[in-house]
């Protein structure tokens, strides 16, 4: 692997430019190649990917990454309705679950945020019409050339990270809430050398959700 003269985009084997973040982990670099970036509509998938950028929280995202089949069966999918149902002894199961990251606070975050995001839904239009709304319904795209020129936060994310807090989400902050809007294509951050760039602008392109 071959890093250009900014040090932040590497050229893989495969001869794909890549933004510097995933290195040579292969799943680290699938996520990159096929997640991170593109835009996501669909409400269900916003509230997982919220939940684990909240258990990411002083942690690194590959460490979230490398257990989210586990956070998956710990937490029913994540089906918010399944979620919103979890009482005081699934807070002590899930803090016995190896599979996950176990904080107790973190766990009944992701209680409350499923209460919080049928409450969203039932009052309509629904969880990914509110948070996309925060960006006219359309990716920002950032067009950064070097890792110095990606924000950590913003103040879409501050905006976004107060008005869900106010639902009842927690681990909501600023810069959490900026790195699953680039994660959920809200944002992106791809920078202009890697080949993720083109088509993630290419998929937000028009649409409204």
């Amino acid at each position: 692997m071959s890093a250009d003269s900014s040090g932040l985009i590497t050229t893989h084997p495969d001869n794909c430019p890549r933004c510097w973040w995933p290195g040579t982990d292969p799943v680290y670099v699938a996520y990159h190649d096929t997640e991170w970036g593109v835009p996501e509509y669909d409400s269900r998938a916003l509230y997982e990917k919220l939940i684990l950028d909240g258990f990411q929280a002083g942690l690194s995202w590959i460490t979230i990454l490398r257990r989210r089949d586990g956070f998956r069966r710990a937490f029913e999918g994540f089906e918010p309705e399944r979620v919103a149902r979890f009482t005081d002894d699934d807070v002590e199961r899930l803090m016995g679950d190896t599979g996950i990251i176990r904080n107790r606070a973190k766990i009944r975050g992701a209680i409350s945020g499923a209460r919080a995001w049928l409450a969203i839904e039932e009052a309509g239009p629904g969880f990914s019409p509110f948070l996309w709304d925060f960006c006219d319904g359309r990716p920002i795209q950032t067009n950064a050339a070097t890792r110095a020129a990606i924000a950590t936060e913003t103040d879409v994310s501050r905006t976004m990270g107060k008005a869900l807090k106010a639902k009842g989400f927690t681990f909501c902050g600023p810069t959490i809430v900026h790195a699953f809007m680039q994660a959920v294509g809200m944002v992106n951050d791809h920078l202009t050398g890697c080949h993720r760039h083109a088509p993630c602008t290419a998929l937000g392109e028009g649409r409204r959700p």
